[in-house]
């Protein structure tokens, strides 16, 4: 490797070193020359230390989001007693904290370096405990705006500890706390001004929330109820008052067993060796509790601590320390689904509220004890707490953090920075994982198939759609197998006189929904679905494509009678599909008759300032102008491409503004002459933002409009933080996508109609980015 050793002092060791760096090239997308590089003083792996890991995971998260947008740089702190070598390329400098010029050379050699525009420090008092003086010289040097990130924020500070916070703030440009407990003491007890101080959380890992029995057997745990706790072992985390509270524990629940997961603080083996892990062995054998203990004492890779904690089925956080404002440790386990019991930091007293978990008092055994044995008494309260836990984490995933991050760096760095966000790979796991032998399961309970909602034809119907579109790309047959499940489906749903009904229960008999609803818009998405799967004739099985032919004979006397305007726009889409292969009379003649039908609904209601079909705008807009494009196509009539480019423009200026999407909400819909901009928060769904990019996707295939393209990206990042929470819809770690995003939270749920909706997204979004790889055109390059 080629190295660049800078000195402060021809006499000093090494203080910082230049590394040769590699930059890692997205997926689908070259890495762009005019990113903002982000330079990030902090401890770093493989220096055990929980804020090393903690710099690692959001690094991850910020490059894995917006790669395209910064060039993350570190330089990692060390000192004469922890040295490391870095397997990644990203640490180009390292800075020894025992040597105090060393810090005035970095701020000098930052300073010249044109490419950095930003630097981020994370602050911890042990780092600079022995170069305060020139710590505060540092920043006082740095030119570049300077981001701080205080780890530990002290209440009630003595006169030294006040004067260091105030000087390192009146530095810096911005900082982050984790806790908003943590910033009301900067704000009120250190007067620093609120408009510095930015709340991000402590990130969290998205998980798959695998069945806790299975892992328990995967590890040996087989029959265990596991009590756990993990993180770098210290006498701070206080773990003997578990110990003490176990025996009340066992004593309910003979089948306990406590986990210490972790190896012992580098800092504290270097200073006392094994004395506290020694000290809470001899209290297990005082306290007879060998069969009820075992400690795990390893630094466990990150998958491997996630099943650990997923299996979990309390978990246990114990700090002594009321100044400890974050705990990392304690937001893994909450993420994972485990109910917690901790003592009353700061951190926990702000997300256990609400019954997410349980509060106890510091180093109280009997608190602890009836604690554990109260949630481990009810299966529907650990379930309960563990549900509320994850949602109540659910905005402090990684992907999030990495967004409120990436927001505090456009708007500190002094030159202008285009969010870019990375586009996830085409990943179809939640379908499969929703999808039975007899079709797919309509919810799904945060990750989990629920088959006691049963089946739907709509989901089916969507699913068979986004099959055949993937089996387009990929040619893969196993999607084969899929597509004729969907398909199977529709035609158990198929009556005798060609209608379709929607809902099935999970034993396979029609519901009672099927006759209080008004069935004309499954009919229609049904109709949808067979007419795209005709459309790839020439590459699907002929059994199918024949079975397929069969149903729509069979369900055209009954389109005939339809007049919902939905269930008429998805009918008209079907047809136009099933005639791309064969052109029948009879289905050109009702793609006429259903276009004519809504040409007089839209010369009933338009105005000039309202020019749509209906007196509303309510759900599944952008189907109704999609469906005249495809009556235009199959006819040639210029009154449905008229009509379907009035009303697009029209519905896109209602709900594209501020360069991002607003669909319209199941919280309000639109009516005439009122004002999208008003209209109430919450109750987005995934469905509206696909449809709308499907059409957007047809209308820039007909006209090469690239004003219809850059909306397709504007929408696509709905999924993935543009929207009014800034939190991912899309769930990278299991491929689902969240139910719904609300006005203060997002919908965990990921059932199969918001799954397989951001599948036709993201599908449509490569069909566009192919299309302009044969254009030598990148689709998201210099979208603003």
């Amino acid at each position: 490797m080629n190295v660049n050793t800078i000195i402060a002092e021809p006499q000093t060791p090494v203080l910082i070193q230049q590394r040769a760096t590699a930059h890692n090239v997205v997926a689908n997308f070259p890495f762009k020359n005019n990113t903002a590089e982000v330079l990030f003083i902090t401890s770093y792996p493989p220096r055990e230390c929980g804020i090393a890991t903690y710099s690692q995971d959001l690094i991850m998260a910020i490059n894995n989001t917006y790669s395209q947008s910064f060039k993350l740089t570190i330089c990692a702190l060390e000192n004469d007693d922890e040295k490391n070598t870095y397997a990644t390329d990203e640490v180009k400098y390292i800075l020894n904290t025992d040597y105090p010029k060393a810090f005035v050379t970095l701020a000098k050699f930052v300073n010249e370096q044109t490419d950095i525009k930003l630097v981020v420090i994370q602050h911890e008092f042990g780092f600079f405990k022995n170069s305060e003086v020139a710590f505060l010289k540092m920043l006082q040097l740095l030119t570049k705006p300077v981001i701080i990130v205080f780890h530990t924020v002290l209440p009630l500070p003595n006169a030294n500890v006040l004067l260091s916070i105030k000087s390192i703030a009146s530095y810096v440009q911005s900082v982050i706390v984790m806790t908003y407990t943590s910033a009301k003491i900067l704000e009120f007890q250190y007067k620093i001004d609120p408009q510095k101080i930015s709340v991000i959380s402590h990130g969290t890992h998205l998980v798959p929330h695998l069945d806790k029995q299975f892992l328990k057997t995967k590890y040996g745990y087989t029959g265990k109820k596991i009590l756990s706790t993990f993180g770098l072992l210290s006498s701070g985390k206080n773990i003997e008052t578990t110990l003490q509270a176990l025996p009340a524990i066992v004593a309910n629940n003979p089948t306990v067993l406590f986990l210490i997961i972790g190896k012992t603080h580098p800092t504290v083996a270097n200073n006392e060796g094994e004395k506290y892990r020694e000290m809470l062995e001899q209290k297990v054998l005082e306290l007879g509790l060998n069969a009820h203990v075992q400690f795990v004492n390893k630094f466990l890779p990150l998958p491997i601590l996630l099943d650990y904690l997923q299996f979990t089925d309390v978990y246990l956080f114990t700090s002594k320390d009321p100044n400890q404002a974050v705990s990392g440790t304690f937001s893994y386990a909450m993420s994972c689904g485990c109910p917690i019991v901790s003592t009353k930091i700061p951190h926990a007293c702000e997300v256990l509220k609400s019954d997410a978990g349980i509060i106890i008092d510091f180093e109280n055994p009997t608190q602890l004890s009836n604690a554990v044995n109260k949630l481990l008494a009810s299966t529907h309260l650990l379930h309960q707490i563990s549900l509320n836990g994850l949602h109540r984490m659910a905005p402090t995933a990684w992907q999030n953090a990495a967004i409120a991050h990436a927001i505090l760096f456009k708007n500190v760095a002094q030159i202008p920075v285009v969010l870019r966000y990375n586009i996830p790979p085409v990943n179809i796991d939640h379908v499969k994982k929703l999808t039975t032998q007899f079709g797919i399961i309509q919810f799904a309970k945060i990750n989990n198939p629920d088959i006691s909602t049963g089946y739907t034809i709509d989901d089916n119907a969507r699913a068979l759609v986004a099959m055949c579109q993937h089996f387009t790309l990929t040619k893969n047959e196993d999607d084969i197998v899929l597509i004729n499940r969907y398909l199977q489906f529709i035609y158990f749903c198929q009556q005798p006189n060609g209608s379709f009904l929607n809902y099935v229960n999970e034993y396979k008999k029609f519901t009672t929904q099927n006759h209080a609803d008004n069935l004309e818009d499954s009919n229609g998405r049904a109709v949808w679905a067979i007419g795209h799967l005709l459309s790839l004739s020439h590459i699907l099985p002929t059994n199918m494509v024949s079975l397929a032919n069969t149903i729509l004979k069979k369900a055209l006397p009954v389109l005939f009678k339809i007049h919902s305007t939905r269930a008429m726009a998805f009918t008209i889409k079907g047809l136009y599909y099933a005639s791309k292969n064969e052109q029948t009379e009879q289905n050109h003649s009702l793609i006429k008759t259903l276009a004519n039908r809504l040409v007089q609904m839209y010369r009933h209601e338009a105005e000039e300032d309202w020019r749509w079909f209906e007196s509303y705008l309510t759900y599944g807009n952008s189907i109704l102008p999609e469906a005249m494009l495809c009556a235009w196509i199959a006819t040639n009539n210029e009154e449905y491409k008229n009509i379907a480019e009035s009303s697009f423009t029209f519905l896109l200026g209602k709900i594209f503004y501020n360069n991002c999407i607003n669909v319209i909400t199941n919280k309000g819909w639109l009516q005439k002459g009122g004002n999208a901009s008003k209209i109430m928060k919450g109750g987005e769904q995934p469905i509206d933002v696909a449809y709308t990019i499907i059409a957007l996707e047809k209308f820039y295939n007909i006209s090469k409009n690239k004003a219809y393209k850059q909306k397709i990206k504007i929408a696509f990042n709905w999924f993935l933080g543009s929207n009014n929470l800034q939190q991912i819809i899309y769930n990278p770690c299991t491929g689902g996508c969240y139910d719904g995003l609300e006005d203060e939270y997002v919908n965990l749920n990921q059932g199969a109609e918001s799954t397989i909706s951001y599948l036709l997204a993201r599908l449509a979004v490569e069909r566009v980015i192919h299309s302009n790889r044969l254009l030598n055109n990148n689709l998201f390059t210099n979208i603003q």
